[in-house]
């Protein structure tokens, strides 16, 4: 089910975000990428999801192939705003990391379609 597997992704995209350098606390760094990120996603705007990503990023959806470099990633995400994803809420719980490595613990609720036609609000 391509919305279940692009809900998957959206836990863990995360740390292939692009952060500012030095912005402030690493924990405020990724709430504000992720509150950009799910604004542009929230807006259809799929280029400006993936431009904050790396140039090497990758997105790895579970039971789906790795989505590797802007472009595709572009497209992977194209794909799921046209499959009727929308109204993401990323919410940061945990941070924790030093150096250039770090991991975030949170939780996210979109709107997905379902079978009937109707929305249902998925939690992850």
């Amino acid at each position: 089910m391509k919305a279940v597997r692009s809900l998957a992704a959206l836990a863990l995209m995360s740390a292939a975000l692009a952060l500012p350098a030095a912005a402030g606390s690493l924990k405020g760094d990724i709430v504000a990428a992720n509150a950009g990120w799910a604004a542009d996603f929230n807006s259809g705007n799929a280029e400006g999801v993936a431009a904050r990503y790396t140039e090497d990023a990758a997105v790895l959806p579970p039971d789906g192939p790795r989505t590797d470099e802007r472009a595709a990633i572009e497209a992977f995400w194209q794909g799921a705003i046209d499959a009727g994803l929308k109204n993401v809420t990323l919410t940061t719980v945990e941070v924790e990391g030093g150096g250039d490595l770090a991991y975030e613990v949170g939780t996210l609720s979109l709107d997905a379609p379902d079978k009937s036609g109707g929305v249902t609000m998925t939690k992850g």
